[in-house]
């Protein structure tokens, strides 16, 4: 199964490397405006994401979810996990009702195709890889931050080797077909909410494969969640 996700992944990231161009971080200004909706609320979010954190040991494990990518989740001890709201337009309803105020802006944002917050364990370090889909870009945004001795972020976003070290309430919009590693440096959990948004301006053969992309993976989400398998 790793091997046909590799694959796929590689045809799917050819097709648009051929055709298209770009930074690896991207304007929100220009590119996602409704981003500011979701930093204004980041307080709300993040004592939603508190609630969620009490019971961690219950939010599955990204590599429970796709187990395709147990390389970048299950390289070591630590854990990587992923409450899932949203997943390429099947809501997870049971979970958004634990969190009204992000279940109000994804309600609003229909261009947000997926959403999940993202808990990384004290020490966790996701190895260097790249996204498969360049139709989509993410967005993040930084929930609760632990610091180092410095005061400073101690959970690191490096893309194309630039270091990225978002402070609670802090965003980044950015292409994750770009190589990237996340290293949480600190003895605390981080939490972060990540967004998968469809990406604007493109030419007409790009949106249209892009739309026929988002549209195949969400038939496999709705399979996968027939059986049980997208879940908190």
């Amino acid at each position: 199964m790793s091997r046909i996700y590799d694959w796929a992944g590689a045809v799917v990231r050819g097709v648009f490397d051929r055709r298209m161009t770009g930074a690896s971080v991207l304007d929100a200004a220009v590119m996602f405006p409704a981003g500011r909706d979701f930093q204004a609320a980041w307080h709300a979010i993040a004592l939603e994401t508190d609630a969620i954190a009490q019971g961690l040991d219950r939010v599955p494990r990204f590599h429970e979810l796709m187990p395709a990518q147990a390389e970048i989740s299950a390289n070591d001890e630590r854990d990587w996990r992923l409450f899932v709201l949203k997943a390429y337009g099947v809501a997870i309803t049971s979970n958004l009702a634990r969190c009204p105020t992000l279940a109000a802006l994804l309600r609003d944002h229909p261009e947000v195709i997926s959403a999940s917050i993202s808990f990384l364990a004290p020490g966790k370090h996701i190895p260097a890889h790249r996204g498969p889909f360049r139709g989509v870009m993410r967005f993040h945004l930084g929930l609760r931050v632990p610091l180092d001795e410095n005061g400073e972020p101690a959970a690191v976003l490096t893309i194309e080797g630039r270091r990225h070290a978002l402070s609670e309430g802090q965003c980044l919009l950015w292409d994750d077909t770009f190589v990237h590693e996340v290293r949480n440096h600190s003895s605390e959990v981080r939490s972060a909410l990540l967004l998968d948004v469809r990406r604007p301006f493109m030419p007409p053969s790009l949106k249209l494969a892009s739309w026929v992309v988002i549209a195949a993976v969400h038939v496999c989400v709705r399979w996968q969640r027939r059986f049980g398998v997208v879940a908190q």
